[in-house]
């Protein structure tokens, strides 16, 4: 088996593909939409996030831009930035945004220091990203994303965690196959929060729970300051 292509960060850190390898990208939406209650999980997410009219959205993470669209068409009047460190991913998302003939600014960044001014968002989203992430790494991202995000602004993510029982555990060693087991293993245990809590957000709240194919997925709602 030839070896995942890793992407590299400023500071030297890898970062690996949706699905591991890169030749796999373009079946990522068509594996997700087929096996996972996508729409269901991720109109949970924007829901939870309360857009309103004129919110600065960055969708962390964006891949090939679904949750990004998912945000504009329930919230036209958002201004929604997405970013990704993969070149791949976002060719297809921008074949998307055009076909949806909507608004969505794409960036691609080399990772670590996020390419924003301090308090340039009202809300951050982000969808089984921070599973792909070395503990450094999703501590890194969540002190980049706070600092990025206004003062009273929110960060919302969906992504794997601790499994609800022995059968998702089961199920989400698929997973940490594909993914690796270095980066998933704070899934497993149910670790995120705690990361959020290190970089500094005031709130991190668990929102809500999937149990899929794959493994127990968890919803978080994160707050930047307590109102």
């Amino acid at each position: 088996m030839n070896s995942p292509v890793s992407y590299k960060f400023k500071t030297g850190q890898n970062f690996i593909p949706p699905l591991r390898f890169k030749r796999l990208t373009g079946f990522y939406d068509h594996l997700i939409a087929a096996t996972m209650p996508e729409k269901a999980f991720k109109t949970a997410l924007v829901r939870q996030a309360g857009l309103r009219p004129g919110h600065r959205v960055l969708d962390f993470g964006t891949g090939t831009a679904t949750l990004s669209i998912m945000a504009k068409e329930m919230q036209t009047s958002a201004q929604i930035t997405g970013i990704d460190i993969d070149a791949k991913v976002l060719a297809i998302a921008r074949t998307k945004i055009a076909r949806a003939g909507i608004d969505i600014q794409l960036v691609q960044y080399s990772g670590g220091v996020l390419p924003f001014a301090a308090n340039s968002f009202d809300r951050v989203i982000s969808c089984l990203v921070f599973h792909h992430l070395t503990d450094l790494q999703k501590l890194n991202a969540l002190i980049e994303i706070r600092k990025v995000l206004d003062r009273r602004g929110e960060l919302h993510i969906a992504d794997w965690g601790k499994p609800f029982n022995g059968m998702m555990r089961l199920l989400f060693y698929l997973v940490q196959l594909l993914d690796g087991f270095t980066t998933t293993n704070d899934s497993v245990r149910g670790k995120l929060p705690e990361y959020i809590r290190q970089a500094g957000f005031s709130v991190a709240e668990e929102t809500g729970m999937f149990n899929t194919v794959f493994g127990t997925l968890r919803l978080w709602s994160c707050m930047k300051t307590v109102s």
